[in-house]
Protein backbone atom coordinates (compact mmCIF):
# COMPACT_ATOMS: atom_id res chain seq x y z
CA UNK A 1 0.00 0.00 0.00
CA UNK A 2 2.74 2.38 0.69
CA UNK A 3 4.81 1.45 -1.95
CA UNK A 4 1.84 1.91 -4.22
CA UNK A 5 1.48 5.44 -2.53
CA UNK A 6 4.78 6.24 -3.01
CA UNK A 7 4.38 5.34 -6.99
CA UNK A 8 1.48 7.85 -7.31
CA UNK A 9 3.04 10.39 -5.52
CA UNK A 10 5.97 10.15 -7.45
CA UNK A 11 4.11 10.56 -10.66
CA UNK A 12 2.20 13.35 -9.62
CA UNK A 13 5.57 15.42 -8.70
CA UNK A 14 7.15 14.12 -11.70
CA UNK A 15 3.87 15.25 -14.16
CA UNK A 16 3.99 18.85 -12.91
CA UNK A 17 7.57 18.95 -13.25
CA UNK A 18 7.01 18.18 -16.72
CA UNK A 19 4.27 20.29 -17.26
CA UNK A 20 6.52 23.63 -15.47
CA UNK A 21 9.24 22.57 -18.13
CA UNK A 22 7.18 22.26 -21.04
CA UNK A 23 5.31 25.54 -20.68
CA UNK A 24 7.64 27.51 -20.98
CA UNK A 25 9.32 25.51 -23.58
CA UNK A 26 5.80 26.14 -25.49
CA UNK A 27 6.28 29.67 -24.92
CA UNK A 28 9.77 30.14 -25.99
CA UNK A 29 8.83 28.84 -28.93
CA UNK A 30 6.21 30.88 -29.82
CA UNK A 31 7.49 34.05 -31.70
CA UNK A 32 6.69 37.31 -31.05
CA UNK A 33 4.90 39.27 -33.60
CA UNK A 34 3.73 43.02 -33.58
CA UNK A 35 0.67 43.94 -36.04
CA UNK A 36 -1.26 47.18 -36.27
CA UNK A 37 -5.38 47.43 -37.08
CA UNK A 38 -6.70 51.13 -38.89
CA UNK A 39 -10.00 51.53 -37.81
CA UNK A 40 -12.88 53.34 -39.55
CA UNK A 41 -14.18 54.76 -35.90
CA UNK A 42 -13.47 57.38 -33.51
CA UNK A 43 -11.87 56.33 -30.08
CA UNK A 44 -15.10 57.44 -28.52
CA UNK A 45 -17.02 54.90 -29.24
CA UNK A 46 -16.85 52.29 -26.77
CA UNK A 47 -19.17 49.72 -29.16
CA UNK A 48 -17.48 49.68 -31.98
CA UNK A 49 -14.08 50.98 -31.69
CA UNK A 50 -14.20 49.01 -28.30
CA UNK A 51 -14.79 46.03 -29.60
CA UNK A 52 -11.94 46.20 -32.42
CA UNK A 53 -9.65 46.88 -29.00
CA UNK A 54 -11.22 44.16 -27.34
CA UNK A 55 -10.39 41.58 -30.48
CA UNK A 56 -6.80 42.75 -29.79
CA UNK A 57 -6.50 41.85 -26.37
CA UNK A 58 -8.46 38.50 -26.76
CA UNK A 59 -5.53 37.68 -29.07
CA UNK A 60 -2.92 38.78 -26.86
CA UNK A 61 -4.70 36.64 -24.17
CA UNK A 62 -5.08 33.59 -25.69
CA UNK A 63 -1.58 33.80 -27.24
CA UNK A 64 0.37 34.61 -24.04
CA UNK A 65 1.01 38.18 -25.27
CA UNK A 66 3.27 37.11 -28.21
CA UNK A 67 0.87 38.25 -30.67
CA UNK A 68 0.46 42.03 -30.16
CA UNK A 69 -2.32 43.71 -32.28
CA UNK A 70 -2.66 47.31 -31.33
CA UNK A 71 -5.64 49.23 -32.71
CA UNK A 72 -6.05 52.83 -34.23
CA UNK A 73 -8.55 55.17 -34.14
CA UNK A 74 -9.78 55.82 -37.80
CA UNK A 75 -7.41 58.08 -39.74
CA UNK A 76 -4.69 57.97 -37.14
CA UNK A 77 -2.37 55.98 -38.95
CA UNK A 78 -4.51 55.42 -42.07
CA UNK A 79 -6.72 57.81 -43.90
CA UNK A 80 -10.51 56.26 -43.52
CA UNK A 81 -10.95 56.01 -47.26
CA UNK A 82 -7.67 54.17 -47.70
CA UNK A 83 -8.14 51.62 -45.11
CA UNK A 84 -8.21 48.73 -47.38
CA UNK A 85 -5.47 49.83 -49.57
CA UNK A 86 -3.23 49.96 -46.47
CA UNK A 87 -3.91 46.39 -45.66
CA UNK A 88 -3.72 44.78 -49.74
CA UNK A 89 -0.05 46.29 -49.64
CA UNK A 90 0.91 45.84 -46.57
CA UNK A 91 1.22 49.66 -44.87
CA UNK A 92 -0.66 47.94 -41.66
CA UNK A 93 -1.42 44.01 -41.23
CA UNK A 94 -5.53 44.41 -40.46
CA UNK A 95 -8.11 46.61 -40.27
CA UNK A 96 -11.63 46.96 -38.57
CA UNK A 97 -14.22 48.17 -41.05
CA UNK A 98 -17.31 48.08 -42.80
CA UNK A 99 -16.94 46.74 -46.20
CA UNK A 100 -19.25 48.68 -47.74
CA UNK A 101 -17.51 51.67 -47.60
CA UNK A 102 -14.88 50.44 -50.69
CA UNK A 103 -17.35 49.43 -53.05
CA UNK A 104 -16.02 52.12 -55.12
CA UNK A 105 -13.10 49.33 -54.91
CA UNK A 106 -15.78 46.50 -56.06
CA UNK A 107 -19.16 46.49 -55.46
CA UNK A 108 -18.90 43.09 -54.61
CA UNK A 109 -17.71 43.99 -51.32
CA UNK A 110 -21.59 45.00 -49.84
CA UNK A 111 -22.19 40.93 -49.41
CA UNK A 112 -19.77 40.61 -46.50
CA UNK A 113 -21.05 43.33 -44.99
CA UNK A 114 -24.97 43.13 -46.37
CA UNK A 115 -27.47 44.73 -48.92
CA UNK A 116 -30.65 46.70 -48.39
CA UNK A 117 -33.19 45.09 -47.53
CA UNK A 118 -31.36 42.25 -47.01
CA UNK A 119 -30.88 39.42 -44.11
CA UNK A 120 -30.56 40.28 -40.76
CA UNK A 121 -27.38 39.38 -38.36
CA UNK A 122 -28.36 36.66 -37.51
CA UNK A 123 -29.18 35.34 -41.19
CA UNK A 124 -26.47 36.98 -42.57
CA UNK A 125 -23.74 35.13 -40.77
CA UNK A 126 -25.89 31.69 -41.42
CA UNK A 127 -25.38 32.64 -45.32
CA UNK A 128 -21.71 33.61 -44.53
CA UNK A 129 -20.60 30.34 -42.78
CA UNK A 130 -22.83 27.24 -43.67
CA UNK A 131 -24.61 28.57 -47.10
CA UNK A 132 -21.19 29.10 -48.91
CA UNK A 133 -21.43 32.79 -48.33
CA UNK A 134 -17.65 33.32 -47.00
CA UNK A 135 -15.91 31.09 -49.47
CA UNK A 136 -17.42 33.50 -52.37
CA UNK A 137 -16.42 36.55 -50.69
CA UNK A 138 -12.75 35.57 -50.03
CA UNK A 139 -11.92 34.28 -53.77
CA UNK A 140 -13.51 38.02 -54.39
CA UNK A 141 -11.00 39.06 -52.07
CA UNK A 142 -8.25 37.40 -52.79
CA UNK A 143 -7.38 39.81 -55.81
CA UNK A 144 -6.68 42.24 -53.75
CA UNK A 145 -4.36 40.24 -51.29
CA UNK A 146 -6.96 40.58 -48.47
CA UNK A 147 -8.50 37.29 -46.02
CA UNK A 148 -11.61 38.60 -44.69
CA UNK A 149 -12.81 37.75 -41.02
CA UNK A 150 -16.05 38.64 -39.98
CA UNK A 151 -15.97 40.62 -36.28
CA UNK A 152 -18.78 42.30 -35.08
CA UNK A 153 -22.40 43.01 -36.34
CA UNK A 154 -24.25 46.45 -34.88
CA UNK A 155 -27.19 44.87 -36.51
CA UNK A 156 -30.49 46.48 -38.25
CA UNK A 157 -29.38 50.29 -37.97
CA UNK A 158 -31.24 53.54 -37.69
CA UNK A 159 -32.72 55.71 -40.79
CA UNK A 160 -30.72 58.53 -39.54
CA UNK A 161 -30.80 62.23 -38.94
CA UNK A 162 -32.51 64.86 -40.89
CA UNK A 163 -32.88 68.28 -40.87
CA UNK A 164 -36.35 68.55 -42.13
CA UNK A 165 -39.07 66.31 -42.23
CA UNK A 166 -39.37 63.75 -44.88
CA UNK A 167 -43.02 63.05 -46.24
CA UNK A 168 -42.85 61.72 -49.54
CA UNK A 169 -40.35 60.31 -52.15
CA UNK A 170 -39.93 64.05 -53.88
CA UNK A 171 -38.63 65.56 -49.91
CA UNK A 172 -35.65 63.16 -50.77
CA UNK A 173 -34.90 65.25 -54.36
CA UNK A 174 -31.62 67.05 -54.04
CA UNK A 175 -31.30 66.24 -50.55
CA UNK A 176 -27.44 66.31 -49.41
CA UNK A 177 -26.98 63.38 -46.53
CA UNK A 178 -24.22 61.43 -45.78
CA UNK A 179 -24.75 57.66 -46.57
CA UNK A 180 -21.80 55.65 -48.04
CA UNK A 181 -21.35 52.38 -50.16
CA UNK A 182 -24.78 50.57 -51.80
CA UNK A 183 -27.13 52.71 -49.50
CA UNK A 184 -25.71 55.59 -51.06
CA UNK A 185 -26.39 54.66 -54.35
CA UNK A 186 -29.83 53.44 -53.75
CA UNK A 187 -30.62 56.71 -53.02
CA UNK A 188 -28.89 58.74 -55.73
CA UNK A 189 -31.35 57.19 -57.72
CA UNK A 190 -34.27 58.89 -55.99
CA UNK A 191 -32.22 62.04 -55.88
CA UNK A 192 -30.11 62.05 -52.63
CA UNK A 193 -26.63 63.39 -53.14
CA UNK A 194 -24.39 61.02 -50.90
CA UNK A 195 -21.52 61.87 -49.07
CA UNK A 196 -19.17 59.38 -47.44
CA UNK A 197 -17.76 61.58 -44.09
CA UNK A 198 -15.92 60.04 -41.10
CA UNK A 199 -17.91 59.54 -38.52
CA UNK A 200 -15.96 62.44 -36.33
CA UNK A 201 -16.83 65.10 -39.58
CA UNK A 202 -20.70 64.25 -39.20
CA UNK A 203 -21.57 66.73 -36.31
CA UNK A 204 -19.97 69.57 -37.85
CA UNK A 205 -20.98 69.03 -41.58
CA UNK A 206 -24.91 69.02 -40.01
CA UNK A 207 -24.27 72.11 -37.61
CA UNK A 208 -22.87 74.04 -40.56
CA UNK A 209 -25.45 72.98 -43.27
CA UNK A 210 -22.62 71.29 -45.31
CA UNK A 211 -25.34 68.23 -45.42
CA UNK A 212 -29.37 67.89 -44.49
CA UNK A 213 -29.18 64.52 -43.07
CA UNK A 214 -26.73 61.57 -42.67
CA UNK A 215 -27.34 57.87 -40.97
CA UNK A 216 -24.63 56.59 -38.67
CA UNK A 217 -25.24 53.29 -36.71
CA UNK A 218 -27.90 53.46 -34.10
CA UNK A 219 -29.15 55.67 -30.59
CA UNK A 220 -26.33 54.35 -28.44
CA UNK A 221 -23.48 55.46 -30.55
CA UNK A 222 -25.46 58.49 -32.09
CA UNK A 223 -26.06 60.12 -29.20
CA UNK A 224 -22.73 59.85 -28.53
CA UNK A 225 -21.60 61.83 -31.15
CA UNK A 226 -24.03 64.61 -30.45
CA UNK A 227 -26.62 64.14 -33.80
CA UNK A 228 -29.50 64.93 -31.86
CA UNK A 229 -28.54 68.56 -30.97
CA UNK A 230 -27.72 69.63 -35.07
CA UNK A 231 -30.83 67.48 -36.70
CA UNK A 232 -34.56 67.12 -35.26
CA UNK A 233 -35.99 64.30 -36.65
CA UNK A 234 -34.86 60.55 -36.23
CA UNK A 235 -35.88 58.35 -38.87
CA UNK A 236 -36.11 54.23 -38.68
CA UNK A 237 -35.25 51.66 -40.27
CA UNK A 238 -31.63 51.91 -41.46
CA UNK A 239 -32.58 49.58 -45.02
CA UNK A 240 -29.69 50.06 -46.28
CA UNK A 241 -28.32 47.16 -44.51
CA UNK A 242 -30.70 44.06 -43.01
CA UNK A 243 -27.55 44.50 -40.55
CA UNK A 244 -24.21 46.12 -41.18
CA UNK A 245 -21.65 43.11 -40.65
CA UNK A 246 -18.35 44.32 -39.26
CA UNK A 247 -14.95 42.93 -41.04
CA UNK A 248 -11.61 42.81 -40.73
CA UNK A 249 -9.50 42.43 -43.70
CA UNK A 250 -6.25 40.83 -42.90
CA UNK A 251 -2.83 41.21 -45.09
CA UNK A 252 -2.93 37.41 -46.43
CA UNK A 253 0.97 37.66 -46.38
CA UNK A 254 1.00 38.44 -42.91
CA UNK A 255 -1.88 36.16 -42.11
CA UNK A 256 -0.49 33.25 -43.88
CA UNK A 257 3.07 33.79 -42.18
CA UNK A 258 1.39 33.12 -38.58
CA UNK A 259 2.04 30.11 -36.70
CA UNK A 260 -1.08 27.95 -36.66
CA UNK A 261 -2.26 28.29 -32.73
CA UNK A 262 -1.68 32.55 -33.68
CA UNK A 263 -3.96 31.73 -36.60
CA UNK A 264 -6.75 29.89 -34.08
CA UNK A 265 -6.33 32.89 -31.71
CA UNK A 266 -7.21 35.34 -33.64
CA UNK A 267 -10.09 33.28 -35.76
CA UNK A 268 -11.58 32.70 -32.31
CA UNK A 269 -11.23 36.27 -31.15
CA UNK A 270 -13.06 37.16 -34.26
CA UNK A 271 -16.26 35.00 -33.28
CA UNK A 272 -15.80 36.46 -30.39
CA UNK A 273 -16.72 40.20 -30.98
CA UNK A 274 -19.07 39.00 -33.70
CA UNK A 275 -21.16 37.74 -30.80
CA UNK A 276 -20.27 40.32 -28.05
CA UNK A 277 -20.86 43.36 -30.48
CA UNK A 278 -24.53 42.64 -31.16
CA UNK A 279 -25.12 41.79 -27.68
CA UNK A 280 -23.76 45.08 -26.59
CA UNK A 281 -25.86 47.42 -29.11
CA UNK A 282 -28.91 45.42 -28.37
CA UNK A 283 -28.16 45.95 -24.66
CA UNK A 284 -26.87 49.72 -24.82
CA UNK A 285 -29.89 51.25 -27.94
CA UNK A 286 -33.08 51.17 -25.73
CA UNK A 287 -31.64 53.26 -23.26
CA UNK A 288 -30.47 55.49 -25.59
CA UNK A 289 -33.24 55.69 -27.91
CA UNK A 290 -35.15 56.96 -24.72
CA UNK A 291 -32.82 59.67 -23.59
CA UNK A 292 -32.97 61.08 -27.22
CA UNK A 293 -36.59 61.18 -27.38
CA UNK A 294 -36.67 63.06 -23.97
CA UNK A 295 -34.17 65.58 -25.11
CA UNK A 296 -36.45 66.37 -27.76
CA UNK A 297 -35.63 63.64 -30.60
CA UNK A 298 -38.60 63.15 -32.99
CA UNK A 299 -38.69 59.92 -33.83
CA UNK A 300 -40.23 59.36 -37.20
CA UNK A 301 -40.46 56.09 -39.53
CA UNK A 302 -40.16 56.42 -43.54
CA UNK A 303 -43.29 56.52 -44.94
CA UNK A 304 -44.52 53.32 -47.25
CA UNK A 305 -44.07 55.02 -50.38
CA UNK A 306 -40.93 56.07 -49.26
CA UNK A 307 -39.80 52.45 -48.25
CA UNK A 308 -41.50 51.01 -51.69
CA UNK A 309 -39.27 53.45 -53.89
CA UNK A 310 -36.06 52.29 -52.07
CA UNK A 311 -37.16 48.74 -52.15
CA UNK A 312 -37.67 49.12 -55.84
CA UNK A 313 -34.39 51.22 -56.42
CA UNK A 314 -32.16 48.49 -54.75
CA UNK A 315 -33.63 45.66 -57.17
CA UNK A 316 -33.66 47.90 -60.25
CA UNK A 317 -29.37 48.37 -58.84
CA UNK A 318 -28.73 44.64 -58.49
CA UNK A 319 -29.90 44.60 -62.36
CA UNK A 320 -27.12 46.98 -63.05
CA UNK A 321 -24.68 45.76 -60.70
CA UNK A 322 -24.79 42.38 -62.17
CA UNK A 323 -24.79 43.40 -65.58
CA UNK A 324 -21.21 44.98 -64.62
CA UNK A 325 -19.86 43.13 -62.53
CA UNK A 326 -18.92 39.60 -62.75
CA UNK A 327 -17.95 39.43 -59.29
CA UNK A 328 -21.68 40.48 -57.87
CA UNK A 329 -23.10 38.10 -60.83
CA UNK A 330 -20.81 35.18 -59.43
CA UNK A 331 -22.23 36.19 -55.51
CA UNK A 332 -25.54 37.44 -55.75
CA UNK A 333 -27.50 34.08 -57.16
CA UNK A 334 -26.42 32.54 -53.55
CA UNK A 335 -27.23 35.51 -51.57
CA UNK A 336 -30.42 35.82 -52.72
CA UNK A 337 -31.40 31.95 -52.82
CA UNK A 338 -30.67 31.74 -49.08
CA UNK A 339 -32.30 35.60 -48.69
CA UNK A 340 -35.47 33.36 -49.55
CA UNK A 341 -35.12 30.63 -47.80
CA UNK A 342 -34.38 32.30 -44.63
CA UNK A 343 -37.75 34.62 -45.03
CA UNK A 344 -39.92 31.88 -45.58
CA UNK A 345 -38.81 30.16 -42.22
CA UNK A 346 -38.76 33.35 -40.20
CA UNK A 347 -41.83 34.22 -41.21
CA UNK A 348 -43.52 30.92 -39.67
CA UNK A 349 -41.84 31.37 -35.97
CA UNK A 350 -39.63 33.99 -35.39
CA UNK A 351 -41.63 37.11 -37.02
CA UNK A 352 -44.62 35.50 -36.15
CA UNK A 353 -43.87 35.02 -32.19
CA UNK A 354 -41.92 38.67 -32.27
CA UNK A 355 -45.33 39.98 -33.48
CA UNK A 356 -47.64 38.76 -30.75
CA UNK A 357 -44.71 39.18 -27.96
CA UNK A 358 -43.76 42.72 -28.52
CA UNK A 359 -47.58 43.78 -28.65
CA UNK A 360 -48.12 41.33 -25.13
CA UNK A 361 -45.23 43.40 -23.73
CA UNK A 362 -45.84 46.62 -24.40
CA UNK A 363 -49.76 46.97 -24.52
Amino acid sequence: MQRRRFLSHAATISGAGLAAVAAPAVAQSSPTVKWRMSTSWPKSLNTIYGSADELCQRVAALTDGKFDIRAFPGGEIVPVPQNMDAVGNGTVECNHVLSTFYVGKNTALAFDTGLSFGMNARQHNAWMLYGGGLDMVRKMYANYGITNFTCGNVGVQMGGWFRKEIKSVADLSGLKMRIGGIGGMVMSKLGVVPQQIPAGDIYPALEKGTIDASEWIGPYDDERLGLNKVAPFYYAPGWWEGSASITTMVNTKAYEALPPQYKAAFEVACNEQTLKMLAHYDAVNPGALKKLIGAGAKLRFFPKDVMDACFNASQELWKELIAKNPDFAAIYPSWQAFQKDEASWFRVAENSLDNFTYAAVLR
